[in-house]
């Protein structure tokens, strides 16, 4: 999955693909550079992010989907957690919903994505974006991760999402200090137990400083490669990434060795 930031101020590569013509002609690099799912964001949720208005979000990614979904036929992700945002987008061809909040910001976005029978992302969260780390608080980190990735799906069910159609995405770095965050990559596998497929997004997080030390984001592309290859090879079935084109050969590899075991 290539990440599509349609934001100024995302913490990786805000600001580059805020212009309509140069988002679109960025997401067909990255199927050309191998991407299966392109997933277009036009919000920060960074930690400490504000919220943004819904008007503007539409803006920003509304004519970006549009144009992607005549011109490729990779699959369409949009990444919100608005139940309008999600149903205007789809009506523009996204084909896929992927919710930072596991429904607990809008619930009725479960509702969007039961109506359109699109795939339903739900990603473990604590709080909002400025007070999220308050809450990173755990006794059992995956345990806890994984009993309100449960909770989650059960909203998801019960707003008539059908259960074949979730994808649960653990959260790297969202209400997860470091060391959280290290924790949960490391036994991303105890995730099989929801039955779900996983999605892995460790790109450029800035957990990985804790080992590399303090870089930039597109300077954490090494570290990034270290933790997409665990992901696939604890279970992940979807890897979302920044830098397509150098990642598809580590989760080729990585693929392979999986494949390889015993």
């Amino acid at each position: 999955m290539g990440v599509l930031n349609v934001t100024p101020d995302s913490f990786s590569d805000g600001g580059r693909f805020d212009d309509v013509d140069r988002a679109v002609a960025a997401g067909l690099r990255m199927v050309e550079d191998g991407a299966d799912i392109l997933d277009v964001g036009g919000e920060s949720t960074r930690p400490g992010a504000d919220p943004l208005p819904e008007d503007e979000e539409l803006r920003r990614v509304l004519p970006v989907v549009e144009r992607l979904a005549r011109q490729t036929d990779a699959p369409i992700s949009i990444d919100t957690y608005k139940a309008n945002v999600a149903r205007e987008a789809i009506a523009r061809g996204a084909v896929m919903v992927n919710d930072v909040s596991g429904l607990l910001y809008e619930p009725a976005l479960g509702r969007v994505a039961a109506a359109a029978g699109t795939p339903l992302i739900l990603m473990h969260t604590r709080g909002r974006s400025r007070g999220m780390y308050e809450l990173a608080r755990y006794g059992d980190v995956m345990g806890e991760v994984a009993a309100e990735l449960s909770q989650a799906i059960d909203r998801a069910a019960a707003s008539g999402v059908a259960r074949d159609a979730i994808v649960v995405d653990p959260g790297f770095g969202f209400a997860k200090r470091a060391e959280h965050s290290f924790e949960v990559l490391a036994r991303l596998d105890e995730l099989a137990a929801l039955d779900r497929p996983i999605l892995s997004g460790p790109s450029r997080k800035s957990f990985l400083k804790q080992a590399i030390g303090d870089r930039e984001p597109r300077d954490r592309e090494w570290g990034t490669a270290a933790a997409v290859a665990a992901s696939v090879l604890f279970g992940a079935h979807i890897v979302r990434v920044h830098n397509v084109r150098d990642m598809v050969d580590v989760v080729s590899v990585a693929d392979r060795l999986r494949a390889a075991a015993p």
